[in-house]
């Protein structure tokens, strides 16, 4: 098969990396990790691109996103069929299940996830500061004090405020076990240290990145056939077609 693999930048590493492994042949296109502060653009920008790759002959196209804030909610199959994990954000295609991300989020909900490639891809334009969807009214406001004030300012505002500490207790860094993550690792820690928070390292698992490029899509996801458009289901299944 030839797929198009539309994915936000977070995920580059382990992505090429899965791609390289892949039977199939696979064209790569990353978007910046920004864009998610905006849902709505980055619906039409997720869309434009669609359709663009609907048109170049692929027999599938396939996301590296969750459904991410909703900015995937309404998006719809042109000519070619869509795939998308079944996953609200990021953090689920990192641990590699639903099932781990919920048992990560009932055990340590006050969790502010690290991973490399995110971190290492900030361009200093912004971008919500946690990864996955928990926190983002907090990260908002970190976002409009950095803006106001620059980024020491925004962050000694928010530890004496104590939003930090009544918001987060755990510092986790996903380890895919792809990439020199030591530096990633060295700023999670001072940040638990400053912060009142635990440290950990998390495994990750790039079971979901691989099977989405090998073509494997029984269950963990969605084929969204011609015409058929994306929703949330508010359920485990996290989303459908209509």
């Amino acid at each position: 098969m030839r797929l198009f693999c539309l994915a936000c930048e977070v995920l580059a590493r382990p992505l090429y990396l899965s791609a390289a492994r892949s039977p199939h042949i696979v064209d790569i296109a990353l978007l910046r990790r920004g864009l998610h502060d905006d849902p709505a653009d980055l619906r039409a920008q997720l869309q434009a691109r669609v359709d663009e790759a609907s048109k170049d002959g692929y027999d599938a196209i396939v996301m590296g996103y969750g459904l991410c804030g909703q900015a995937t909610a309404g998006l719809t199959a042109r000519g070619t069929p869509l795939v998308i994990p079944r996953a609200h954000d990021c953090i689920t295609l990192f641990l590699g299940s639903r099932d781990r991300y919920d048992q990560e989020f009932e055990a340590n909900s006050g969790t502010y996830w690290y991973a490399l490639d995110y971190i290492e891809r900030d361009d200093g334009a912004g971008g919500s500061l946690a990864l996955g969807a928990a926190g983002a009214g907090l990260d908002a406001d970190y976002e409009e004090y950095v803006l106001k004030y620059g980024k020491d300012n925004a962050d000694y505002l928010m530890e004496v405020m104590g939003a930090w500490q009544k918001h987060y207790k755990r510092a986790a860094l996903i380890d895919l076990g792809v990439g020199d993550i030591s530096a990633v690792a060295a700023r999670a820690r001072s940040d638990a240290d400053r912060r009142g928070w635990v440290f950990e390292k998390v495994a990750g698992d790039m079971v979901l990145l691989r099977r989405l490029v090998e073509g494997d899509w029984q269950d963990d996801f969605l084929v969204l056939q011609p015409g058929q458009r994306l929703a949330m289901t508010y359920d485990h299944a996290v989303i459908g077609c209509l």
